[in-house]
């Protein structure tokens, strides 16, 4: 049996008693269960979970249209957590202290794996999605995947959430004299905003709603583009002396802006797609030879995505109080869920706290 160094009991569920968990029996079906406390493995902290974030991936897994998930599932990836018991030689982490956490795994073995990419792993699985998620009381987690910070609850619940779109401005290889375009200013697409803006880039915020695009200038963006009511392509050439942005971080999942960011991208740029398309995307592929661009995709994070976010946010250097609109117990969770789901124009970001 590995040696535990310490544990921390207070009021945390701990050794043996059960815990309350949200679970999603199936599409649009949840609710607040008791489920067998968790034990911590080998090379694994136990965490009594605090505060979690709900995203789009949670909100797909609701609708029944997330391919990746299977049911009942305890959702749940953006995570803060105060450590109860910790394995001996856990360096830099102790015993009652609060962490937010990385929530992939990775297998170690396909070609991303041994090309050090762990983020994008043939058979990755993340918390909430292809195993149980971090909305119950306790969870166990390597102290690999732990990341302490000076950082509150909220601040905490934000990391995960952020580095991926600090991840796609890595893989866009931005730079202090880039102009940026990010179609999208969700919760992905502000990552990406507040990434760009963190390393000097000139910043364009693109989405449908006002109150999203307020966010972005406060994270970073210094020019809005809302195209409910203007021509996206037509400005961005226009404020880019007819040149387009040196880059374009697509984070909408869309057809048309798919196509939009080869269109109007810089000639020899860098076009970065997070968003997944729901349906197949027609181009104009002479753009591709004649601008020369460099055109990736952008998967989950790397630990430097972790560190950065954790630097920034130290720093306040986010909005993180216009950012995050909702925190609810995790009793309301299943309604607050429904309510999202049928009303998503009416929610930000929702933290769903454990406390």
């Amino acid at each position: 049996m590995e040696e535990v160094v310490g544990t921390a009991h207070g009021n945390e569920p701990i050794g043996g008693e059960p815990v309350k968990a949200f679970v999603l029996r199936k599409p649009g079906e949840a609710s607040i269960e008791t489920i067998p406390d968790a034990t911590a493995g080998p090379g694994e902290a136990l965490l009594r979970v605090r505060r979690v974030g709900l995203c789009g991936t949670d909100l797909s897994s609701w609708r029944g249209k997330n391919p990746l998930v299977s049911y009942p599932r305890i959702p749940g990836h953006e995570i803060a957590a105060t450590i109860v018991e910790l394995p001996k030689g856990a360096a830099g982490l102790s015993v009652g202290m609060d962490v937010t956490l990385s929530p992939y795994k990775s297998c170690g073995a396909c070609a991303a794996c041994r090309n050090g990419r762990h983020n994008a792993c043939l058979n990755n699985q993340t918390l909430g999605v292809q195993r149980e998620g971090g909305m119950a009381e306790l969870l166990p987690c390597p102290v690999e995947k732990l990341y302490a910070a000076n950082l509150n609850l909220t601040e905490l619940c934000l990391v995960e959430p952020l580095t991926v779109g600090f991840h796609a401005v890595a893989r866009g290889r931005v730079t202090n004299k880039d102009t940026v375009a990010i179609f999208g200013c969700g919760g992905v697409g502000l990552g990406a905003v507040a990434g760009a803006a963190h390393r000097g880039a000139r910043v364009i915020g693109i989405d449908v709603e006002d109150d999203k695009l307020q966010i972005a200038r406060q994270a970073g963006a210094t020019e809005l583009v809302n195209t409910r009511r203007q021509n996206a392509v037509e400005i961005l050439r226009e404020v880019t002396a007819g040149h387009g942005p040196d880059v374009v971080i697509e984070a909408i999942g869309l057809p048309e802006t798919f196509r939009q960011a080869v269109d109007i991208v810089a000639s020899t740029g860098r076009v970065v797609y997070i968003g997944y398309a729901k349906e197949p995307v027609r181009y104009e592929t002479r753009f591709f030879v004649q601008k020369e661009v460099d055109i990736m995709g952008s998967r989950n994070a790397q630990p430097e995505n972790f560190r950065e976010v954790i630097a920034m946010l130290e720093a306040k250097q986010f909005p993180v109080a216009s950012t995050v609109t909702t925190v609810a117990p995790l009793d309301e969770a299943p309604a607050l869920l429904r309510s999202w789901s049928e009303n998503p124009g009416q929610f930000s970001k929702i933290q769903i706290t454990l406390d």
